[in-house]
């Protein structure tokens, strides 16, 4: 679960709809809050940060929270003079990188930690936790409370990801950034193919590595690189590819009489397992490469983890049985780095140890994830 630093400035990344706000209403109930989606506080604080400062008690000295501070990154040069003049504290959500990149983060760098938001992790769900739910609907707060979740992704999609694009000003043909995201569905928890995506949606190769810059800095998708450290075998060079939510994932890719029903819902849960492996690294601070290992022979680990606290290997199977090649990947790996703790994790009910991996039924691994790492 996310926590708060005690007593520094901080940003809160993550993407809408992960329940930055509600999170922040609830660890700072009192504070002063300045939501910069609000269009008559955007256009005060735009022509002029220095309100900013008007806004806030004389001898106030706790938190501040700045909701969406992409919008207007010129507030970082006041939040900056208001840290050191003032010791104020300031807490900063984002949906956005880009602009905060390119025009500002730096002058806080040492005066403001950063924190990421996820979708809720099994464990954070407790008893309410549901595999099938979370697979076929992801685990955005909303989308878990809702009787309608269908209805709930397919408006974030079309809404929210046409919208905030269109906002940030980050392209200006829109239907063609549409038929990006229904072909890079396809890639989801596949080595990228930039050239072949860049065909299938009409676009030249640069927009397309483009449009998957735009989909990063907005955080609705990562690339995972290829675990290479002290590589004994010839390895892919290229990383794969994933929207940050099964559910997100699901409302995008496209469906029809062509799509393979069980295609889609295998990559669905393999997502899930990527959603809580980068949110308990990022809630505990454990400090994990996330990468996948994949060998130019076509022998692939899904997830590896590497880092000060060791190195760990998942294989995600949707099956509710394991076969004896479901575990070729990890015993490949398993000849490579030896010190690899490695587990398949499946669709079953039973648990085993073999041969050094450890067999999970994933109703049951992946509420106790953080244990394992």
């Amino acid at each position: 679960m996310l926590s708060a630093p005690a007593s520094q400035s901080f940003f809160l990344f993550g993407p809408r709809g992960t329940g930055k706000t509600a999170w922040l209403r609830d660890r700072f109930p009192a504070a002063p809050s300045f939501d910069l989606l609000d269009s008559a506080t955007y256009t005060e604080l735009l022509a002029s940060p220095r309100r900013l400062e008007d806004r806030i008690p004389a001898k106030y000295r706790g938190w501040i929270v700045i909701d969406e501070i992409q919008r207007v990154p010129e507030l970082l040069n006041e939040v900056h003079r208001l840290i050191e003049a003032r010791g104020l504290k300031f807490v900063m959500t984002g949906s956005s990188a880009r602009k905060l990149r390119a025009r500002g983060v730096n002058l806080l760098a040492g005066r403001a930690l950063t924190r990421h938001m996820h979708p809720l992790t099994a464990a954070e769900m407790g008893g309410d936790f549901d595999l099938a739910r979370a697979v076929r609907f992801g685990t955005l707060p909303f989308a878990c409370t809702t009787d309608q979740p269908r209805e709930y992704l397919a408006s974030y999609v079309s809404t929210y990801l046409r919208e905030e694009v269109q906002q940030e000003g980050l392209t200006r043909n829109l239907a063609a950034f549409g038929r990006f995201l229904e072909s890079a569905s396809f890639s989801q928890g596949s080595v990228l193919n930039m050239s072949a995506v860049a065909r299938e949606c009409g676009v030249h190769g640069k927009v397309a590595e483009a449009y998957f810059g735009i989909l990063e800095d907005l955080m609705i998708a990562v690339r995972i690189p290829v675990f290479a450290r002290r590589a004994k075998r010839r390895l892919v060079a290229h990383p794969k590819f994933y929207f940050f939510d099964a559910g997100v994932f699901g409302a995008i890719r496209p469906k029809g009489p062509l799509d393979s029903a069980e295609e889609s819902a295998g990559v669905a849960l393999e997502t899930l397992v990527l959603q809580q492996l980068r949110a308990l690294n990022d809630y505990g601070r454990l400090g994990y490469g996330l990468h996948y290992w994949r060998t130019a022979s076509g022998d692939e680990v899904d997830f590896v983890l590497y880092g000060e606290r060791g190195m760990h290997a998942f294989e995600i199977k949707s099956g509710s049985r394991v076969r004896a090649e479901d575990f070729r990947g990890l015993r490949r790996l398993q000849e490579d780095y030896p010190e690899a703790r490695c587990y398949l994790l499946y669709a079953g009910t039973r648990r085993w140890h073999d041969q050094g991996v450890e067999v999970l039924p994933l109703a049951e691994a992946l509420p106790g994830l953080a244990k394992l790492l």
